[in-house]
């Protein structure tokens, strides 16, 4: 992996904190109390279902004290799904890294996108919710899928350099779209929709490899 495509790729616990109202505050008892509370209810309900009330009373903390940590239950949802975010940032590296067999890097990428949402699918459900409801969220969610497009831009850049990669569109608007299957995929996938898991798997990694890579692959 180049220095450029390392220096670019996302630090683990990145999306905690963009969401977090109160920085480093991982294993903070409170913080910690209020996100397991909401896990909890929103594998027994909606996220529109679900009031800060219910959080904090559960958490057994003050309506103050979630404020003092989340602007609101949907940057809550962010930060209870920030494993998710650090996970996708983990298959990056691996993905951008170039090094290895490029099927490999690109299916197990992929895998684990699937992986972390299947640990916890009531938690992305919510997720989904959140972006749709909240203007904040999907900012935040898109500057995240911005920085993650402009690390995999980078990686492409550099097959395509390197004569291993087939020249096509712009890097950029190519890792936002190849980006933008990956979340369409998953989010079907989390409804309980769309081909099954390990179909949908399969479909991406060819799509991504021939896409990239062409007919060779």
């Amino acid at each position: 992996m180049s220095e450029a495509i390392s220096e670019a790729a996302p630090e683990p616990g990145a999306w905690n904190r963009l969401v977090d109202r109160r920085s480093g505050n991982r294993g903070d008892v409170r913080r910690d109390a209020l996100l397991t509370a909401l896990d909890e209810l929103l594998q027994e309900k909606t996220l529109e279902e679900v009031n800060v009330a219910e959080i904090s009373g559960r958490a057994g903390v003050t309506r103050s004290a979630f404020y003092f940590y989340f602007e609101s239950k949907a940057m809550a949802v962010m930060a209870l799904m920030s494993d998710l975010y650090d996970a996708a940032a983990a298959a990056n590296e691996l993905l951008v890294a170039a090094e290895g067999d490029a099927e490999d890097r690109v299916r197990t990428a992929i895998t684990g996108l699937f992986d972390s949402v299947d640990s916890s699918p009531h938690t992305y459900r919510a997720l989904l919710e959140a972006r749709a409801s909240s203007a904040g969220v999907r900012a935040m969610w898109d500057a995240g899928r911005a920085e993650f497009a402009s690390v995999i831009a980078g990686m492409i850049a550099t097959e395509r350099s390197a004569g291993r990669a087939t020249s096509g569109p712009d890097a950029e608007v190519l890792a936002s779209v190849l980006l933008d299957l990956n979340d369409h995929a998953v989010e079907r996938h989390s409804l309980g929709s769309g081909p099954p898991r390990d179909q949908h798997i399969a479909t991406l990694t060819f799509t991504w490899l021939r896409t990239i890579y062409g007919e060779n692959r």
